[in-house]
């Protein structure tokens, strides 16, 4: 019994880092479903939902209405959600017609928020976007492009993380984005990403509906319906929003543990994604379920290797295998150790980030079932 949790443990997290990656790789070199794209422009509405973000709001409009893309079909909707800093304000400054402010008091979410600034936009393209990072000055153009072909419903940009500015956990982040990228292009190649990135997403303005109350990630829940519906949702690389890793672990713990939270909460919102009744779902329980059950199997092999070492003459493998499992966690207090003093050592950096968005994964279990639901992280 000890040895076959053990060997379950092993073959879960296996199939879950490794496995399932393979799978959707060799699915997108065998379909490489190919999407029509041309230079097209019809009228966009990006949504900036926001929250405090006076200092920021000028800059990020500014960006926005500086992109490669016709003036009189590009329109921007700020919608500052019971901003206490005069971020509506700072918001109204911007000298141009094609932005369009609203506020009101009270924190109603971003959920919320978003679904005013939708309601408000006229756009045949609804792109969404945070105040906290900048885009590429063709972003815009790349995105739509992909919106020629008719089979498309929904769009993800690229997040390019530049881990050379931060001067700790950045490193592990983007070596971990790097590999979470690769399996998001190959699932758009076979299929459909399952979600897309926050910072840059689009979406047809017909296939909109609105977003449930305190809905954590409507980078995912959106995303998820439009493809449950029929409709393709696509990454593409070349629609580049940049930003900055977050400046501490535990900045980077509390962002990871909200939307592992919103991974536990959209399987309420959407019950049928716990059905294994389509290849989107077979893709949603590997990708994002799975992720969620790793940390507790990485426990359960644990403690299972140690029972069977315990027991009268252990085999050599399994002694093998519990100084791999212990050797790998001193190289987690190692990274950690390397991460405070700044010091390069790549690999150790990446188990440390790797172990810390794990353990994300059990906080956000217990998050869920305490009924704690943190819709905003305000960047700093």
């Amino acid at each position: 019994m000890v040895k076959s949790v053990f060997w379950i443990s092993i073959i879960v997290i296996i199939y879950t880092y490794i496995g399932y990656p393979a799978i959707v790789w060799l699915l997108a070199g065998l379909k490489n479903r190919r999407v029509s794209r041309a230079e097209i422009t019809p009228r966009v509405s990006v949504v900036l939902a926001c929250h405090n973000e006076a200092k920021k709001i000028e800059a990020r409009i500014e960006n926005l209405l500086a992109l490669d893309y016709p003036e009189e079909a590009l329109e921007l909707i700020v919608i500052s959600d019971g901003s206490t800093d005069r971020t509506a304000e700072a918001a109204r400054r911007t000298p141009s017609n094609r932005v369009r402010v609203f506020s009101y008091e009270g924190r109603m979410g971003k959920a919320t928020a978003i679904n005013v600034g939708v309601e408000i936009a006229s756009g045949e393209i609804i792109v969404f976007a945070d105040a906290r990072q900048r885009f590429d000055g063709r972003a815009l153009k790349e995105i739509v492009a992909n919106f020629n072909d008719d089979t498309v419903g929904a769009v993800s940009g690229e997040l390019i993380i530049d881990s050379r500015r931060s001067s700790s956990v950045g490193e592990g982040i983007g070596l971990y984005w790097k590999y979470e990228k690769w399996i998001r292009k190959n699932e758009s190649r076979c299929s459909s990403v399952i979600g897309a990135t926050g910072a840059i997403y689009a979406v047809r303005r017909g296939l909109w509906e609105p977003l449930p109350p305190m809905t954590i990630l409507d980078d995912v829940y959106t995303p998820m319906r439009i493809a449950l519906a029929g409709r393709r949702v696509v990454f593409e690389e070349k629609a580049l929003a940049f930003d900055e890793p977050s400046e501490t672990v535990s900045r980077e713990f509390s962002r990871k543990v909200r939307t592992l939270t919103g991974n536990y909460q959209l399987c309420q919102l959407m019950p049928r994604l716990l059905l294994p009744t389509s290849s989107l779902t077979f893709q949603f329980h590997s990708h994002k379920l799975m992720r969620l059950l790793v940390p507790i199997f990485f426990l359960l092999m644990l403690a299972a290797n140690l029972v069977i070492v315990a027991r009268p003459a252990p085999s050599l493998f399994f002694g093998a295998t519990l100084a791999a499992q212990l050797a790998f966690y001193c190289s987690v207090l190692a990274g950690g150790c390397l991460l405070k003093k700044n010091h390069k050592a790549r690999l150790l950096k990446f188990a440390y980030v790797f172990s810390v968005m794990n353990a994300a994964a059990l906080v956000s279990l217990f998050y869920f079932i305490l009924g704690k639901r943190n819709v905003w992280v305000r960047s700093e």
